[in-house]
């Protein structure tokens, strides 16, 4: 429980006591107790008014997590095609990742991967009419998320520019939101060890 009467007396993390960083993550437990509510108006705030697309970004999301479920996704999946372009609302030219860091406290490490790197994939539709190259996904033709990146961005995201479909409401998404975002096991550096080391070296490879 939140207590408001921890009166911090430290200037740097150096001079900070356990009871001090103890007091820190029930302020920040509080605060993450909210998120669901946060991503709910940044779907939302995607709703706008003129876009060059034959749907604006809140109804492609809602479609892309409408297709993901008509099609039997396990309910990460349908998620993470909720949110998959909710980046755009702070950096569009990187929002994959930013979706993805999102997610990735709180699904697979196979739904983090699809949405971290869905717009490379994406880019198979357009690169080529604007100076990039189509087949830049190739280079990740060893992960073994490779087929269901491409079979995510084919069947669920590039499709979803219809204004007929059949689209599913917000509201019917937000209990699998909240099931899903209830999964987390909190600060993701708790869960960093020095043993992990070997394992992120080789990743950087």
């Amino acid at each position: 429980m939140l207590d408001k009467s921890h009166k911090p007396t430290w200037t740097s993390f150096e001079n900070a006591t356990k009871e001090d960083f103890l007091a820190v993550m029930d302020y920040e437990d509080d605060y993450n107790a909210g998120l669901v509510d946060r991503l709910l108006d940044s779907i939302r705030s995607l709703d706008e008014e003129w876009t060059p697309y034959p749907v604006n970004r809140y109804q492609h999301c809602l479609q892309s997590a409408t297709r993901a479920y008509e099609d039997g996704a396990d309910e990460e999946i349908i998620i993470a095609a909720l949110i998959h372009d909710v980046g755009d609302i702070l950096s569009p030219y990187n929002h994959g990742e930013l979706a993805a860091a999102i997610l990735k406290p709180y699904v697979s490490e196979k739904a983090h991967w699809i949405i971290q790197h869905h717009c490379v994939f994406q880019g198979y539709y357009y690169n080529h009419f604007l100076g990039g190259d189509r087949n830049a996904r190739e280079k990740y033709k060893d992960s073994p998320y490779y087929e269901d990146c491409k079979y995510f961005c084919h069947t669920y995201d590039q499709t979803s520019f219809d204004p007929n479909y059949p689209t599913k409401p917000l509201e019917f998404f937000e209990p699998m939101l909240r099931r899903v975002f209830s999964k987390g096991e909190g600060h993701m550096e708790l869960n960093e060890t020095l043993d992990d080391s070997a394992t992120a070296t080789t990743a950087a490879e």
